[in-house]
């Protein structure tokens, strides 16, 4: 059965939809996006991911064309007709078709796309085994609350990780960490402590992020949020990620150096559990 795909209002399978060459998304990475986690058939964090969608349209003053309601009302619907039961959910807003010039044009309607991607993520192996990271110098503009298409530094960073043998890369500036490719970064110190950085312009306001620390408070972990190098990374007692696309996982090498014991450490398998807890009830039906 061909995947089915959301475009500008209508579902249809993916073979069929067309976008022009003249939309600014594709001319000038003008437009956002946001990527929603699926469990048991459920959206999870969605309330969450759409706020944050509307914040970003906002910054970049693309006009929302819907509710928050229409909008969870289309993602469920995009999940019931591929029968999907865990995996991703991708959605992209850009300005629209017009012709190129790089001021904002008149009377553009917004290209809407979304698609689902079938993962496991409440079981990948990722999550039992743990992964890899490097760092990397942190190439991005300074506006990186924005979660704007315009990927490339994330895409060259995520290579340099693949080539290097490792699963994600860690971007550092002025010698701290800012954050993954495509995640948010986390480490525990010998006390037991989670560090992550604080929220700016400088990373982005991960939603996996917010619940989790949420969680963590529930359960009477001290949480640090404050910046922390690329050295007191290699001494953490444990380090992980997270995001929506794979929820919490653990890290056990940074740049070839193991990360306590090389091994998940006890307080990420935890915070893993408690956020598949959460994400696990209630379910959307996946007929």
């Amino acid at each position: 059965m061909s995947r089915i795909v959301f475009l500008n209002g209508s579902f249809l399978p993916s073979e069929e939809a067309k976008i022009p060459i003249m939309d600014r998304g594709f001319l000038f990475a003008d437009g956002i996006y946001e990527g929603v986690g699926v469990l048991n058939g459920r959206l999870v964090d969605n309330e969450a991911h759409l706020e944050r969608l509307e914040r970003s349209m906002r910054e970049i003053r693309i006009d929302n064309p819907y509710s928050r309601a229409e909008w969870t009302k289309l993602e469920e619907e995009l999940v019931h007709r591929n029968g999907m039961n865990e995996g991703f959910l991708y959605l992209q807003i850009t300005r629209g078709v017009a012709e190129r010039d790089f001021f904002f044009p008149q009377n553009v309607a917004p290209t809407i796309v979304m698609f689902t991607q079938t993962k496991s993520i409440a079981d990948a192996p990722a999550a039992r085994n743990g992964i890899a990271v490097i760092t990397v110098p942190d190439q991005r503009w300074e506006r990186r609350d924005i979660k704007s298409v315009s990927l490339l530094a994330q895409v060259l960073a995520k290579q340099a990780a693949k080539e290097a043998g490792a699963q994600e890369a860690w971007m550092v500036e002025d010698g701290f960490v800012t954050e993954g490719g495509s995640s948010s970064a986390f480490i525990v110190t010998k006390a037991g402590n989670i560090v992550v950085r604080p929220l700016s312009n400088a990373i982005l306001p991960g939603i996996t992020r917010q619940s989790l620390l949420r969680l963590s408070k529930q359960d009477g972990i001290v949480l640090e949020e404050r910046r922390f190098t690329v050295e007191e990374a290699y001494d953490a007692a444990e380090a992980f990620l997270t995001s929506a696309s794979n929820f919490v996982v653990p890290i056990v090498s940074i740049d070839g150096r193991a990360i306590g014991n090389g091994k998940p450490g006890p307080i990420t398998q935890k915070l893993r559990q408690l956020y598949l807890q959460m994400a696990s009830e209630p379910a959307i039906a996946a007929e």
